[in-house]
């Protein structure tokens, strides 16, 4: 957990308002959830996450037992099944905000995450599915990434055929699909433990593993065509068949408009038919999102259809939510600089007074500075982008600076009209 400092807290409040900015492009209303929840609620939707990840608390006044929020994905679905559980669907709604975890392992420090994601609810199967990888797309390039790719898979099947196991070996054989470790999976099935188990099902647990591609390297269309012939016969014959029906779909081509928002699929788009990330809770389509830069993925979703039955409303629902923290890494690591805002200090007197309230009626962010201050020392400790200064001073002039780059910066006659001024801080190239 850690403070953000100022300029920390522009870079962070700019990309969030993007995000929700192309969110509400696409149709999709801002709800912000508490704080902290029931513990119940939240356990309703826990997701992925292991129950030790969340720290829990009683409530003082009511005695309940509380808990930090991990995730908002289950909030959300209780605003749904209750208070907007009369609204026309589909509900697209978005939200933004931190979300609390604990850290596995030894240091086991809390986390503070920093989530912006959406929520499509009452949209049916492969509609909502291409929404919202349609959004995550677009809504990964509006904010400044490239090189990502998209990787889709389905939780049925990994979880149907390990549902055909027992139960003394399901938890062994899943740890070993997350860590995508063929030998430790081959090993479980040649020892004892494994006797009863199916050879079909067996033989498609551990070579599952290796079935990804999508890329110029090993075509999508090759790798749903070993996976037919590898799951036939098995329970995942099926969620195969509805994850070859979205691929195909997704990448048909579609016209984009010149310089509008670009949702294509084409080109980011991967298959991994062993992804199990979330498959206890996921019941169709997952995916996530990798670019370069970012130690973890940058976004991650699905389809859970069971989540709002637990909540007494049964609707399809599908949803992604994206980690600032990461795509913020990603930027860097890419080289993306968003243009800073305008900023701008003045040296107090009467002139300085007047430029400061034409600047805020224009909508740019501008205060004074007391007599006896070093004006350009202050404004590039305070990140402001110009420094008015002299604006009583004897030479006569008044000195416009461009912190950024010192070569716009100008001077003026003291009696100089205050639209050249302005100009000079808006166009500094104008002459």
């Amino acid at each position: 957990m850690r403070d953000l400092l100022p300029e920390e807290a522009r870079k962070r409040r700019s990309l969030g308002r993007t995000i929700l900015d192309h969110f509400g492009l696409h149709g999709y209303e801002l709800v912000t959830p508490p704080a902290f929840e029931l513990a119940e609620v939240l356990e309703k939707g826990l997701g992925a996450l292991d129950p030790g990840d969340v720290l829990r608390f009683v409530e003082p006044e009511s005695g309940e037992v509380c808990a930090l929020r991990p995730d908002m994905t289950p909030q959300i679905a209780r605003m749904v099944a209750t208070r907007l559980a009369e609204e026309p669907l589909p509900l697209r709604l978005a939200y933004e905000g931190t979300v609390l975890r604990r850290r596995q392992g030894r240091a086991k420090k809390h986390r503070q995450i920093p989530q912006a994601g959406v929520e499509l609810y009452g949209a049916p199967n492969p509609e909502g599915d291409l929404e919202a990888l349609r959004l995550l797309a677009s809504v990964a390039r509006a904010t400044g990434l490239r090189g990502f790719v998209i990787d889709v898979g389905h939780a049925q099947i990994a979880r149907s055929l390990v549902a055909c196991l027992p139960s003394s070996l399901a938890d062994d054989v899943t740890a070993g699909l997350v860590q995508k470790d063929n030998a430790a999976l081959e090993a479980l099935f040649v020892s004892s433990r494994a006797h009863n188990v199916n050879a079909k099902i067996a033989t498609a647990l551990v070579e599952i593993v290796g079935l990804s591609g999508g890329g110029a390297e090993r075509p999508g269309d090759e790798v749903l065509e070993k996976g037919r012939s590898l799951l036939a016969g098995t329970p995942a014959e099926s969620p195969l068949q509805e994850l070859t029906s979205l691929w195909s779909t997704a990448l048909l081509p579609r016209q984009t408009q010149a310089g509008g928002p670009n949702d294509s699929l084409e080109g980011v788009l991967r298959l991994d038919l062993g992804e199990v990330r979330g498959f206890a809770y996921y019941t169709g389509a997952i995916f996530h999102v990798l670019a370069p830069g970012a130690s973890e993925p940058v976004g991650a979703g699905g389809r859970y259809d069971d989540l709002l039955g637990r909540f007494g409303v049964p609707m399809s629902a599908v949803g992604f939510g994206l980690n600032l923290d990461m795509i913020s890494r990603a930027r860097e690591a890419l080289g993306v600089h968003e243009t800073k805002p305008l900023r701008v200090v003045v040296m107090d007197d009467v002139r300085g007074e007047a430029l400061t309230q034409i600047l805020r009626a224009r909508t740019i962010a501008a205060c004074r500075l007391g007599p006896g201050q070093d004006v350009l020392r202050y404004a590039a400790a305070h990140h402001f982008t110009h420094a008015v200064s002299n604006t009583s001073g004897d030479d006569g002039q008044i000195h416009v600076v461009c912190l950024d780059d010192p070569a716009l910066s100008r001077r003026f006659s003291k009696d100089v009209d205050m639209e050249q001024l302005v100009s000079a801080i808006i166009q500094p190239n104008a002459r």
